[in-house]
């Protein structure tokens, strides 16, 4: 069974560092929300797109997860079905996974653990943790999409 340990923490963007690697483009939907059913739709900076299908179970710091990749095709097709999506650039720095929601300008850092108690370097940038905070979830965050 496949297991995710992630911490999330806000971002103080003005102490990240002035170049900041390429990042992807991340689409993702909601197909359910319990347990949570997502889409993503990847399109690297080099134009390259990858998809794939994940359920997660429930929980904020640890929970199940199952992933599985899909064609891109089916990834667009069942974004059109998703009720709520979300975009955001997402730039590995280090260990850590770094999204910007820039419709909202929001910046959120993730990283993922071996163990819940692992403990890892804090980079100056790191600001407030989140992970316990529901509003930060990415379920939460994507919008209802409009019709039309």
């Amino acid at each position: 069974m496949g297991v995710e340990i992630e911490r999330k923490f806000l971002v103080s963007k003005d102490l990240l560092p002035r170049e900041l690697p390429e990042g992807d483009e991340l689409e993702q939907g909601y197909l359910g929300m319990d347990p949570t059913v997502r889409v993503r739709l990847v399109t690297a900076h080099d134009g390259i797109r990858h998809a794939e299908l994940t359920v997660k179970g429930n929980g904020l710091l640890s929970r199940s997860e199952f992933n599985y990749p899909i064609p891109h095709e089916d990834a667009e097709a069942l974004l059109r079905m998703c009720s709520r999506s979300l975009r955001k650039v997402r730039r590995k720095l280090g260990r850590f996974e770094l999204d910007h929601f820039r419709e909202r300008d929001l910046w959120l850092a993730e990283i993922e653990l071996a163990d819940e108690r692992e403990s890892f370097e804090r980079p100056s940038w790191l600001a407030e943790e989140v992970t316990h905070d529901p509003q930060y979830s990415n379920s939460r965050l994507a919008a209802p999409r409009r019709a039309g």
